[in-house]
């Protein structure tokens, strides 16, 4: 079962969702192949600070984040990538590194690589180390609200 806060939310704004049991991995990339998911539909959330303020940007797994564009498309110098240890306390329902790309959720600011509109849907994360969730983009982006940003992933 999803994460509490994440079933919540899905279940409050009556979203249909697919979940995915899968074998635990350690990488985004690593979690897509196990759920049989192409690496362009599975969102990675990648944590960076900006000054002090934890956000959350989105990315396809079989991507990298690129900082100098998005320090870029942010006009934002002081921005940096957060490690686990600083963040986790953000998710507390959450297994370490497996939060749901919604920062919405968890008082973070959403930033969505333009790479994850193309297909209709998006799978991620549910918040626990063996389950996926698989949503129409369209539900996404009305529950998340996500800046969309070109050429950062």
């Amino acid at each position: 079962m999803p994460c509490p806060s994440l079933k919540n939310y899905l279940d409050k704004y009556h979203i249909p969702y697919l979940s995915i049991q899968h074998a635990p991995a350690p990488t985004a990339q690593e979690i897509a192949h196990e759920a049989h998911i192409s690496g362009k539909l599975f969102a990675k959330p990648v944590i960076i600070k900006i000054s002090e303020l934890y956000a959350m940007v989105v990315i396809p797994a079989n991507r990298h984040l690129n900082f100098e564009a998005l320090r870029r498309t942010l006009r934002e110098e002081n921005l940096g990538l957060s490690s686990e240890s600083e963040f986790m306390h953000c998710f507390p329902d959450c297994a370490a590194g497996m939060m749901p790309p919604l920062g919405n959720i968890y008082n973070m600011e959403t930033y969505l690589s333009d790479r994850m509109k193309q297909d209709g849907i998006i799978a991620f994360n549910a918040g626990v180390d063996d389950e996926l969730v698989q949503i129409s983009y369209h539900d996404y982006e009305a529950l998340v609200h996500p800046k969309i940003l070109i050429g950062i992933a």
